[in-house]
Formats: C-alpha cells, structure tokens, sequence
C-alpha cells in the first residue's frame, strides 16, 4: 500500500539553503526512499524572493522526482503551514553589518511569534518543528512559546551541523574516517559560546581524548575551529553555510524520526528539563536519542569534567541573556 504523503513546511525556501534543501526533501533522503511528500514552500512576500521562488518550483518539476506528490508556493504563512506534518523553519532575517546578537534577536523575534502562531493554528495535529534560522534557539523558544497547543517536546534547532564540523575535524586530526568518529557532540547554544565536547566521543571505539592525546588541541583550536567554521566559510566562500546546513537539517530530522542506535546519541537543541544545570525551558544542545517512534529523550548520566562544566555554564549563560532579551514575546 502506498504511504501517504507527508506535508513539508519550509521557510526561506528560495533561499541558498532552501535550494540545497528542496531536492534532497524531494528524492527520499530525509523521510525515506518510499515516503511520498508535499512540499510547501514559503518566502517572504517580495517580488524578487517569490520570483526566485517560482523558479525553485519550476526546477523540482523538471527533476520528475517519484515521491514529490505536490507543492505549494506562497508567501501566505497560513497557507504554507496548512495541515503540514513537518515546519522546517529555515528562513530569518540575517545580522548585518554592525549589528550585535542581540539586535538580531530583537529583529527575528516578531518573525517567529508569527510563524509559531500560524503553526498553531493551520498545521496539524502531530506537526513537528525544527528551527535553523539564527539565532536558531531563542528563535525556536519563541515559536514554542507562541504555538501554545503544540507540545513542547514537538520543537527542536538545529545544532547537528557543529556536531558534523567536529565530527570531521577529530577525523582529519587522528587520520581515519569520519564514520570511525562517534558521539561528537554539541553542548548550549547555537553560537560562538557553543560547546564541542570531544570527552564523550570515541575514534574507532576508543575515547577520542586517547587516540588524541592533545588537551592543548582539544581544548583550544579544535573548540574554536568548531565555534568560528561558520564565520570562516563566511570569509572563504563570501557567502553563508548553504551546502553544509542543508545536509545538516536532513540528519537532524532523520536524527528524530529514526530508532537511535545502541550507545549513541545526537546533537539536537531541545526544551531543557533542567539536566546538567541547564536552566529549565531554556532551548538548548543535548546529547538526545530517538525511538524512532516520535518520541525522543535527553541521555542521562555524562559526567562532566571541570573544562565542560565551566564552558557549559558559559554557553547557558549567554542562552539566559537572550531569554531575557525576548521575555516580552514569550
């Protein structure tokens, strides 16, 4: 029998990373080589984006991808979350020149009370939501914050990338593989305070901080090359993670919809429920595993080296600040 198709919400569709994002959606690799799916694609309401937007719908017709049932273009929110299954909230207005996190913050939030709001009241009932839009925590407390009929546990941003970037840089450091290199993993926030904890992963079934036997290196440039790869992409490619996000958000999606395998976990930005004297309600970067049923779980238990908790504290320092910065929008 064949499935029925699952309705993809995307934000910033016409977008470099909606454009990297859309195909792969298409072609089966987020829900599954036999999953059929409609895309609905959203942008802002401007000439130039919905024009391009029109021309990214026009290229996934020419794809003839199988499992792509339908789609929707438009700048209407309520329109674009109709009765969707997944929001895959990619779009926000990025920092400009001289602007500070906090004036980003400021401009983004009233973008995602909207977009939470239009969720609650047009997706449906078993709608999951996945932020990637900077900054991608506190935008996804808003949106929680402003679907009050959707369950918490329903939103998540995307911290998956950082998990993948040191993920290749402990691999290129001790010179295997990147699939022999498990459980990296993302500590807070989605930012420059990020914290990459190589003390919990392994290299070909060792602890990665033996196979590397460098605290200098672990604890310096591999922390900063993980913090600062978006910024230096930036400089290199003069244009934004596109290529990386996009492939990013696939697993991050695939991360909660697939059965986590035995002893290994994710990066996934979730509500804290107050675990590793993280601030309860605050969005933040977890080592989680799935069911592969809908339901997902904080691993329980890490112990935390002094190093950690003293980074982990700074990072839920800086996510407490931007609550605060939203606390009338929540």
């Amino acid at each position: 029998m064949t499935k029925a198709p699952i309705r993809v919400a995307v934000t910033g569709a016409a977008g470099q990373i909606g454009y990297a994002l859309l195909p792969r959606i298409a072609s089966g690799q987020m829900f599954g080589p036999d999953q059929p799916v409609i895309l609905q694609m959203i942008e802002i309401p401007m000439e130039k984006p919905m024009a391009a937007l029109e021309g990214v719908a026009m290229e996934l017709d020419d794809c003839a991808f199988p499992l792509l049932q339908g789609m929707v273009v438009t700048s209407d929110p309520a329109l674009g979350f109709r009765d969707a299954n997944w929001a895959l909230l990619v779009g926000s207005k990025p920092r400009g020149a001289g602007m500070e996190r906090g004036d980003l913050i400021a401009e983004n939030g009233p973008i995602f009370t909207g977009q939470g709001r239009a969720i609650n009241d047009n997706a449906a009932s078993d709608v999951r939501v996945a932020v990637v839009g900077n900054p991608c925590n506190t935008n996804a407390l808003i949106c929680m914050h402003s679907a009050p009929d959707v369950p918490d546990e329903r939103f998540s941003a995307m911290t998956r990338l950082d998990q993948n970037r040191a993920q290749a840089q402990l691999a290129a450091k001790a010179g295997v593989a990147t699939t022999e290199v498990k459980n990296t993993l993302i500590w807070g926030n989605h930012s420059a305070t990020q914290v990459p904890d190589v003390y919990h992963a392994t290299i070909a079934g060792r602890p990665a901080n033996e196979v590397i036997p460098d605290a200098a290196w672990l604890e310096g440039d591999f922390l900063e090359a993980v913090q600062k790869r978006g910024a230096a992409i930036i400089k290199a490619r003069g244009l934004s993670s596109a290529a990386s996000a996009a492939n990013a958000l696939v697993n991050h999606v695939r991360d909660l919809t697939m059965a986590t395998p035995a002893g290994q976990w994710n990066s996934v930005c979730v509500k804290s429920d107050g675990s590793y004297s993280i601030s309860e309600g605050l969005i933040a970067s977890f080592p989680v595993r799935s069911d592969g049923k809908g339901t997902w779980e904080i691993v329980a238990d890490l112990t935390l080296n002094p190093f950690l908790e003293g980074k982990i504290a700074a990072t839920v320092k800086e996510l407490e600040g931007e609550r605060e910065l939203v606390k009338d929008l929540l």
